[in-house]
């Protein structure tokens, strides 16, 4: 009993909040606490050490992931203005893959292939589109083909659109880390 009086104690000194609420001759007391999230415990410790090693692959590639989301978008609304001929297009388009080619082709050789499995993933999340129609869009069918042959070699779709319910340890892992589900993905449900 005294166990369960210092327990209601600390609870109360933790949270600073208590009204009492009066029942026929005694007292009630209520305690609002503070919210928490439940995380599940995992079924066993493979699958504890598979989620840490998937965060820790997340991390390691999140610096190429915001380079790639970021130049789509820069050549995405490039792209998309009306003035801009294929040539200049064509031309702006290899301008900047030499860029990310030179700052990053050494660095992205070094991933492993689950590290470039979840990079893929990661793109056609942030950018709301699969690697494939990226590829069509900005290159050419044939760049396409080979790219996509390449992956299915080597068990990988880049025709796959991204499906948050099929990825719900990388979602909960890209939520945690302030990467929120783009909107588009609440509305296609």
């Amino acid at each position: 009993m005294k166990g369960f009086a210092l327990f209601i104690l600390i609870v109360y000194a933790a949270t600073g909040s208590a009204q009492s609420i009066p029942v026929a001759a005694d007292t009630a007391y209520t305690i609002q606490l503070k919210e928490v999230d439940v995380v599940a415990k995992w079924k066993n410790d493979t699958d504890r050490y598979r989620y840490n090693q998937m965060r820790f692959y997340v991390t390691t590639i999140l610096p190429y992931l915001n380079a790639a989301t970021k130049l789509f978008k820069e050549i995405n609304a490039k792209t998309e203005d009306p003035g801009l001929g294929k040539k200049e297009r064509r031309q702006f388009i290899n301008s900047k893959e030499d860029e990310m080619r030179d700052q990053f082709e050494d660095k992205l050789r070094e991933l492993n292939v689950t590290q470039g499995v979840l990079l893929v993933k990661l793109i056609a999340r942030q950018t709301e589109l699969n690697i494939y129609k990226m590829l069509l869009e900005f290159k050419n069918p044939l760049t396409a083909i080979k790219w996509q042959a390449w992956a299915r070699l080597n068990g990988m779709n880049l025709d796959k659109k991204y499906h948050p319910e099929e990825e719900r340890d990388l979602e909960h892992i890209m939520e945690d880390l302030g990467y929120p589900l783009p909107a588009s993905y609440a509305t296609s449900k």
